[in-house]
């Protein structure tokens, strides 16, 4: 068997269902284990084994080789390309169960004959058969034919709408016809050069206006269940500069603090671990599926994780576990290599990796990796940023209260629309501040200040108006800021 079956003391399977496996009683069920062979030859093959319970007891099946004839002339019949996959008899524990060994197919979509290609193509996503969208289809069949959507001329763009001098910039060299087509930024259409999916994504100005969903959300969430957004951004334009404009957007909404080591020299310390995010939101956008699946990439910044979510799912014959290893197979290969001229990824697809292992350098957890309806998302968890809860110690890792204060990115220039300043003036539209520890020399004009500030959304006059203050405001919340941990 090509996958290893172990058994625990009460004669359950211990491997789990998954992506590249699944068990079943008996032959009984024909759609569903038709759906599971047509997913798996689509997705990254797999294992079927039958004569396994719902519970995971080994129980067998009666008349293997009858059975065995029966599967093997259904999967015959109903599936298109034709499909054979390996059939064999494996006695465990006694009992002979048939294993359904398939491999990732050469002549992708497999789909269902009754259904049709449209109808019938379904694709693995973690222990779940789901029917593959139009989109989704269409790739499958590029895929298999070593074509890229990316590499595909895209449709209505016209050589002016590229903007060459960006690209040179970007790139830092000159772009000469030699280049664009050495990179298949074009296409060549009849002669005639247009550009590609690829060169639409990298040179110009407004990508989305092509492919509607080629730019990035993101949010930041404050309290349970992602009830109020306190900061939002929608990232457009050349896809490689939204990998520091997302950064930007994390670093606005993270705390810093300093550390002074041996040397007079202060060393920024980020609240959240910036250079594994880097990583992931470059994957992300390297790998995304930038034809029609209905949702941009997506960055949310929650409490106690910061998620990107890519739609696409991962690449035909790609598992995660395999994405662990530094295995890698580009959905956009013209994304890639300019990726890789400005060393944003690496040539060894080191980038995940190296990501899980700076995480838990920094104490963290290996983040979670989630397949869902043709969407991949990377979960990174990280310590409270309720401002209620969070401090910051000097080591950069969660303090107890009062040991250190927290201090807010105080060089993050204001951008756009949400813009976050370092000084103490708190603007109307700003959102609600920490209760930090306050200190005994605070009177209960202070307290009660705090006590507003904690509890939600307030404008400067609405506080000093409910605490009878209405002169110099600015110097005594200044001061207050400064008293309570809140400042710089």
């Amino acid at each position: 068997m090509p996958l290893e079956l172990s058994l625990d003391a009460s004669g359950r399977v211990v491997q789990p269902e998954g992506k590249t496996r699944e068990y079943k009683v008996n032959v009984a069920s024909e759609d569903r284990m038709l759906q599971t062979v047509v997913a798996f030859a689509n997705s990254a093959g797999g294992e079927l084994m039958v004569g396994v319970r719902d519970d995971f007891t080994v129980v067998g099946v009666g008349e293997p080789l009858v059975e065995q004839d029966r599967l093997s002339r259904m999967i015959a019949d109903s599936v298109k390309p034709q499909l054979a996959p390996l059939i064999e008899l494996v006695t465990v524990a006694g009992k002979t169960l048939l294993v359904v060994s398939v491999q990732l197919g050469s002549q992708r979509p497999y789909y269902l004959k009754a259904a049709g290609r449209y109808g019938g193509t379904y694709y693995r996503s973690g222990a779940d058969n789901l029917q593959a969208g139009s989109s989704m289809v269409d790739e499958l069949a590029l895929s298999s034919r070593g074509r890229t959507f990316d590499k595909l001329p895209c449709v209505e763009a016209k050589m002016e709408d590229l903007d060459l001098a960006g690209l040179e910039a970007l790139l830092g060299r000159e772009v000469t016809e030699y280049t664009l087509r050495t990179l298949h930024v074009v296409y060549d259409d009849q002669g005639r050069m247009v550009p590609s999916n690829g060169g639409v994504l990298v040179a110009s100005p407004n990508p989305e206006m092509f492919l509607p969903h080629a730019w990035v959300q993101c949010a930041r969430f404050r309290g349970p269940g992602k009830r109020n957004i306190t900061d939002q951004a929608e990232i457009y334009g050349p896809v490689p500069l939204a990998v520091d404009k997302v950064m930007e957007f994390l670093k606005r909404n993270a705390f810093l603090s300093a550390e002074f080591g041996d040397e007079p020299r202060r060393v920024d310390v980020w609240s959240i671990p910036l250079d594994p995010l880097k990583e992931l939101v470059v994957n992300a956008l390297v790998h995304s599926s930038y034809a029609d699946h209905g949702t941009p990439i997506k960055v949310a910044f929650e409490d106690e994780k910061v998620w990107i979510e890519s739609p696409g799912g991962l690449v035909p014959g790609m598992t995660v576990e395999k994405m662990k290893r530094g295995e890698s197979s580009s959905r956009n290969p013209v994304l890639a290599r300019v990726f890789r001229e400005l060393d944003l990824i690496e040539e060894w697809s080191t980038g995940i990796p190296e990501a899980i292992r700076s995480l838990k350098a920094a104490g963290l957890p290996e983040p979670d990796f989630c397949e869902s309806r043709e969407r991949l998302r990377i979960t990174v968890h990280i310590q409270n940023h309720d401002p209620l809860k969070f401090r910051l110690g000097s080591d950069g890792r969660q303090a107890a209260s009062g040991e250190h204060q927290v201090a807010r990115n105080e060089h993050q220039e204001p951008t756009g629309e949400h813009q976050v300043k370092h000084q103490v003036d708190i603007d109307e539209h700003q959102v609600a501040k920490a209760e930090h520890q306050v200190e005994p020399s605070l009177g209960p004009r202070s307290a009660a200040i705090l006590r507003h500030l904690g509890a939600g959304v307030a404008s400067r006059g609405d506080i000093f108006a409910a605490i009878g203050v209405h002169n110099d405001h600015r110097a005594y919340l200044s001061h207050l800021v400064l008293q309570s941990g809140f400042g710089v």
